[in-house]
């Protein structure tokens, strides 16, 4: 078995630079559910990229709204032939809603404690997802470290991307695509893991369990994204450490004797939907 030690291993790492000084933490969330949503389309586990798939059930949900007013009126209208259609459709609707409900719920409910954990660790640094039957027998491994930013707590709620986020989603997309992401076969549908590692002060009973002694098999070669702020001719050691506001100052190189791993409760289990085409 392997250990996952993203913050104790630069190497073999890609790199991910960005003339940013400070991030928000509600960037973080949206350049880390893109990676969510890519690993889950590229491997075929959800029928079209995530954010085409959360409109379309939303507007199914609307279309359903919609008929059952308009099959109500119809009946009442003693209208046959055209309430028939209706509720025809409507059963229609009411089957894909419901094929797609249970896995947009699982998404939604990882989505909300991925944004908890962000909101939560002080120095938030990174996550790890892990793809397949289990946890210690992951297909696929991939590794998502932040480091050298400012972290910023948002005075609001920020749903709308920044342009620091689209950017480094679009970075972070590429580089895994130039990494061979997505690029096996499909075997199926199988199950996506979230794992963080924080401090032993993190605590959200709710949604992660500690996992101090994870380890998972050597077989599989995780994919590392390392998404640091581009220094210039600045070096780390030049750069003041706040606990409160930044991710460690020397996050690839600190000990990590103080963090332990973390699982997210909630897992994504993937459709029986093979995806068309690539639209990343």
């Amino acid at each position: 078995m392997g250990s996952l030690e993203s913050a104790g291993e630069s190497s073999g790492f890609t790199k991910i630079e960005i003339a940013a000084e400070s991030l928000r933490r509600s960037d973080i969330f949206h350049v880390v559910k893109e990676v969510l949503g890519f690993i889950l389309y590229m491997h075929e586990q959800i029928p079209s990229v995530l954010q085409n798939l959360e409109h379309e059930f939303d507007g199914l949900k609307e279309d359903y709204k919609h008929l059952e007013v308009s099959y109500g009126a119809q009946l009442e209208r003693k209208e046959r032939k055209v309430s028939r259609k209706t509720n025809m459709r409507k059963t229609e609707v009411k089957s894909a809603i419901k094929k797609l409900e249970k896995l947009i719920n699982s998404i939604s409910t990882l989505s909300s404690a991925l944004q908890e954990a962000i909101d939560g660790i002080p120095g938030f640094h990174g996550v790890t997802f892990l793809l397949g039957g289990s946890l210690a027998r992951p297909h696929h491994v991939y590794e998502i470290l932040f480091s050298h930013f400012k972290i910023i707590s948002d005075s609001a709620n920020h749903n709308a991307k920044s342009k620091v986020a689209e950017i480094l989603s679009r970075k972070a997309v590429r580089a895994l695509l130039s990494n061979g992401a997505g690029s096996s076969s499909f075997s199926g549908p199988t199950k996506l893991f979230l794992m963080i590692k924080s401090p032993c002060s993190f605590k959200s009973p709710l949604h992660f369990l500690p996992k101090r002694d994870f380890r998972y098999t050597k077989k599989v070669l995780p994919i590392k994204l390392h998404i640091k702020y581009k220094f210039g001719d600045q070096t780390v050691n030049n750069l003041h450490c706040n606990p409160d506001q930044t991710n460690p100052c020397k996050s690839t190189d600190m000990a990590v004797s103080d963090m332990i791993w973390y699982q997210c409760r909630h897992i994504v289990r993937g459709l029986a939907v093979k995806s068309q085409e690539t639209e990343f």
